[in-house]
């Protein structure tokens, strides 16, 4: 079959001084590039701490331009089924078919109102590879970024749903970085959140490889979180 596969896996820790580099979940993932351009990725999340845990299955597909094309979650929180939704993009809207114990079973089709950027689907994976639709022209530079996404919430622990956002991310610049997988050269930047939110997401810089296939290499969260993540094994 004409495709390729990538594999690999993201290893969670944390930076707090009580739990400094202890484990705290891991992310396995697959990209599929297709022959026609498409590309799959699935990712399987589990947040180990802080409780309550969060299990995470992701399908995101994006057509050969780079737009979103559908996606599929699933959740489970603190042990317990919290929802799963199926979004599809069409013409102008997103489409959702969501069910979860606390909101039922939900339709959704929303009018995305010009250009965005991704949808956001919280794998960390994913958070990396998003960050091939910014334009670096011009070097090391700020651009607020449109998205969309299926929960507001900072873990994504939340039935999923159509929430509209911006953020600002920041390319930093191009750096060689090593992790237990290997040793790459990246592209790093950094989600900033939005500037006028006080309550918003902390700093969260993210290493890429300087290659069409932007895999996540590293990356790591401030403020209140704290977190690390390290790329630990990779096949291509």
């Amino acid at each position: 079959m004409a495709h390729r596969i990538i594999r690999g896996k993201v290893l969670y820790t944390s930076k707090k001084p009580e739990k400094l580099d202890q484990e705290r979940g891991h992310e396995t993932f697959v990209f599929t590039h297709h022959a026609d351009g498409r590309i799959t990725l699935q990712a399987h999340c589990e947040i180990e701490e802080p409780q309550p845990s969060v299990m995470r299955d992701v399908i995101y597909s994006v057509n050969p331009d780079g737009t979103p094309a559908d996606v599929f979650v699933r959740l489970t929180v603190g042990e317990a089924f919290m929802g799963a939704g199926f979004f599809r993009m069409t013409d102008g809207f997103i489409e959702c078919e969501s069910y979860g114990p606390s909101i039922g079973r939900v339709s959704q089709k929303v009018a995305t109102e010009g250009h965005y950027d991704w949808f956001g689907t919280h794998p960390i994976t994913a958070d990396g590879f998003n960050t091939r639709r910014f334009d670096r022209t011009g070097g090391p530079q700020v651009r607020r970024m449109r998205s969309f996404l299926s929960s507001l919430d900072h873990r994504g622990a939340t039935p999923p749903l159509v929430a509209g956002h911006h953020i600002f991310l920041e390319y930093v610049g191009d750096e060689t970085v090593t992790v237990k997988a290997g040793t790459f050269d990246t592209y790093h930047y950094q989600y900033l959140g939005e500037h006028d939110d006080p309550a918003g997401h902390p700093p969260y810089d993210v290493w890429v490889t300087a290659d069409k296939d932007t895999i996540f290499v590293k990356g790591g969260v401030s403020g209140y979180m704290m977190t690390y993540y390290e790329l630990v094994e990779l096949e291509r």
